[in-house]
């Protein structure tokens, strides 16, 4: 065996992974490069990059790196691979997930398998180094993200950059206007007015869409609730405070565990039993099927609600 000190060592540095060219560099003869290759202890993961560790499923931020070793240094993650690497909701599994998606001046096409090249450019004042990837801002990632999604999942994905604080709303405008001429960009302009800060999660942002194409965009996001000496029992994901109705996105990430269950619905009933008598609908990620229902259901609760329960009076 060779050793292998100083190519571990970078290695670590870059995600596991190492070019062949690094390896040399630290040592290595090309026979001994091919024999830890034929034995199974490097696996290539692209032309003249191998990965040193034993994962048969390298992560993202392994293969971003693998890519940008092929591709050369003035490759940049962009996209929905740079908005995973910024940790953005709103990207869901489904064909492409995996792919990346990788910008480098004059190459376009497939550029092998699970990669997708772009020949955009990319000012130097729109990448940045995170965790040891060259990737775009997070302003920059935005612009581009959006003419490579859906509105729904282009939405979800500025929701949570706002949410994060990595953008900041006065923002928007002028990112929006610097995606002009771009392919993908007239039909996106619309969606950058669709976003909304206090958005907690991808099913909220989604749900919120169904309700404003019905005509029903919910007044509030993360409405508190009260008891009846004015502390906080819950915030509501969107309500219709005139109307005496609130919706609850009750996706996986709150309900995997008991501890986390027995939480959240304690936290519904108290919304429910609040001097507001509140309406509460739930709705999950399989409801998103039946966009027409969401919206019917809440109109139904607004024709239905009871009447509000007078405030015990107040001791002098």
């Amino acid at each position: 065996m060779p050793d292998l000190t100083h190519v571990h060592a970078l290695a670590a540095t870059q995600h596991g992974v190492i070019s062949r060219a690094q390896a040399l560099d630290c040592g290595l003869t090309p026979a001994q490069i091919d024999r830890m290759v034929r034995r199974h202890h490097w696996r290539r993961v692209r032309t003249g990059v191998y990965c040193t560790r034993d994962d048969p499923a390298p992560p993202l931020a392994a293969r971003v790196m693998a890519a940008q070793l092929a591709h050369g240094p003035r490759a940049v993650a962009v996209g929905p691979t740079a908005a995973r690497l910024w940790r953005l909701q709103g990207l869901l599994r489904g064909p492409g997930f995996e792919h990346v998606h990788l910008s480098v001046p004059t190459r376009t096409g497939g550029g092998g398998s699970g990669l997708c090249l772009h020949g955009w450019n990319v000012a130097p004042g729109e990448t940045t180094l995170h965790k040891g990837i060259r990737l775009t801002t997070p302003a920059r990632t935005l612009r581009d993200t959006v003419l490579l999604t859906d509105r729904a999942t282009a939405v979800s994905v500025l929701d949570s950059a706002l949410n994060q604080g990595l953008v900041d709303p006065a923002d928007l405008p002028a990112l929006a206007a610097a995606n002009a001429g771009r392919v993908g960009a007239p039909r996106s302009r619309p969606w950058w007015g669709l976003a909304d800060p206090r958005a907690q999660s991808t099913l909220e942002t989604r749900l919120r869409l169904i309700c404003h194409d019905a005509g029903l965009p919910p007044p509030a996001l993360q409405y508190p609730v009260h008891d009846s000496t004015g502390v906080i029992v819950g915030r509501a994901d969107l309500a219709w405070p005139d109307w005496g109705v609130v919706v609850e996105a009750d996706g996986h990430a709150s309900h995997g565990l008991p501890d986390a269950l027995y939480t959240d619905r304690r936290r519904q009933n108290a919304i429910v039993s609040a001097p507001e008598r509140l309406v509460l609908l739930r709705f999950t990620w399989s409801d998103l099927h039946h966009p027409k229902e969401i919206a019917a259901m809440i109109i139904d609760a607004r024709r239905d609600r009871p009447a509000p329960v007078p405030a015990a009076p107040v001791p002098a």
